[in-house]
């Protein structure tokens, strides 16, 4: 039984849904994280070269930045049910046609960055509304578990369905985990065909797309500590990105004996999100965000053991416990946004968030390359780190971040939905 069904107060449909959005966020990890190194690899026996490569990935990402605020505006003025599973259907069709021409034989580059396109058109449609929809999906004191429990499930799968997409790549090649891939979309769309919007109030009539925009943009600007995050992590994401993208390899091939101890390094952090969501099943910090800020810092470590470079094991250790500790700041930040922001707003705030996360890391990545021929390798990855600090040091300034509280159920009870419009100040 979920955290959700078992704690909380609210609406069985509810309940019922958080399952269903489990198990296909569960179904499409483990297919999404092996089709990456699927689609890399597809490039590279196509004939293509890391810049081919990099140009597949762009491909995806252009659009997702371009019609993320658009899909949050759609998600919650329609269905959000609907528009999730329309995006798994363009998602799935995508993958099919990616996967039949890999499959085919000597694939074009522009038919790889036109289809991978797609697949990204359909995640800026998609994100905003999943994460809406969860979060309309659980309901009182124990909202903070049932995200850590969906977040341990999620990174899971993420991090099997990349061991098991890098094997099968490998044995069967890449179109097959494309088409796997492509199946799986099949299989989360039908699953959340079945969510139920009925215990969702009714959405007002609004006065068009621009509209919604111009109100979520209130939404968010008016909460100092809402965009100070994102701003935060658009910049900490960025250079992150690069460090891995770019410069981990680099070091691995140079120093650490090739992409094998990379691969370890990275599956080491992967294993550290799901120990932190753990963690976060057990410990509910009293004040969300500063507890979830302050486990941020550590994300400086993996670039400063980069730039030393430290022993493979080291390097391990530092991913495994930076993992961990940003997966407290994803169920803390979780929990802070189903806890303050309006539902019929949830959808447009997941797209600032969301387009705040990826807007810089194409430039970042694209950077990386120039500053290593500028600074050297070691300076950048001392300026990455650097950076991570500076931006979340600077995030704790801000006071609705330090003093942000968890609300108790009687709290949550006694000052009612207004309370979700008032500044978060006032919580204090």
């Amino acid at each position: 039984m979920t955290p959700a069904s078992a704690h909380s107060p609210g609406p069985p449909a509810a309940h019922r849904n958080y399952g269903l959005l489990t198990a296909a966020a569960v179904v499409t990890g483990l297919g999404g994280n092996g089709a990456l190194i699927a689609a890399a690899f597809a490039v590279l026996d196509a004939g293509g070269d890391g810049g081919d490569v990099g140009l597949v990935a762009a491909s995806r990402t252009l659009p997702l930045v371009v019609f993320l605020l658009i899909g949050g505006a759609v998600a919650d003025r329609l269905p959000r049910h609907r528009v999730m599973v329309a995006a798994n259907a363009l998602n799935c069709l995508s993958q099919a046609a990616f996967a039949a021409l890999v499959l085919a034989g000597q694939p074009q580059l522009w038919q790889m960055m036109m289809l991978t396109a797609l697949g990204g058109t359909g995640q800026a449609f998609f994100s905003p509304a999943a994460e809406g929809m969860l979060m309309s999906s659980v309901q009182g004191e124990h909202a903070g578990r049932a995200f850590a429990v969906f977040r341990m499930a999620m990174q899971g799968a993420g991090l099997g369905g990349a061991a098991l997409g890098g094997a099968m790549v490998a044995v069967l090649g890449p179109g097959w985990v494309l088409a796997a891939d492509a199946a799986a979309f099949a299989v989360a769309g039908a699953l959340r065909a079945f969510l139920d919007v009925g215990h969702i109030p009714p959405r007002e009539a609004g006065g068009g797309m621009l509209a919604d925009l111009r109100e979520g943009w209130r939404e968010f600007a008016g909460r100092p500590w809402l965009w100070g995050i994102v701003v935060q992590f658009s910049i900490a994401n960025a250079v992150v990105g690069a460090a891995d993208a770019v410069y981990g390899p680099l070091v691995a091939r140079d120093d650490l004996g090739g992409a094998g101890p990379w691969g370890l390094a990275l599956a080491c952090f992967g294993a550290g999100t799901v120990a932190g969501a753990l963690l976060m099943t057990r410990w509910k910090p009293r004040r969300l965000l500063l507890a979830g800020t302050l486990c941020v810092f550590p994300l400086a470590l993996p670039s400063a053991a980069l730039a030393v470079p430290v022993p493979v094991s080291a390097l391990c250790a530092v991913m495994f416990l930076s993992g961990a500790l940003v997966e407290v700041f994803g169920v803390s930040w979780m929990t802070a946004l189903h806890q303050e922001i309006p539902e019929d707003k949830l959808s447009r705030i997941s797209a600032y968030d969301w387009f705040g996360s990826v807007a810089l890391v194409p430039l970042a990545t694209a950077l990386a390359g120039p500053a290593e021929e500028a600074f050297g390798r070691t300076a950048s990855l001392w300026g990455c780190s650097a950076l991570v600090v500076l931006v979340t040091a600077a995030v704790l300034t801000v006071p609705d971040v330090r003093n942000l509280r968890r609300r108790t159920k009687e709290v949550a009870v006694s000052s009612g939905s207004a309370d979700a419009e008032r500044p978060v100040g006032g919580l204090g």
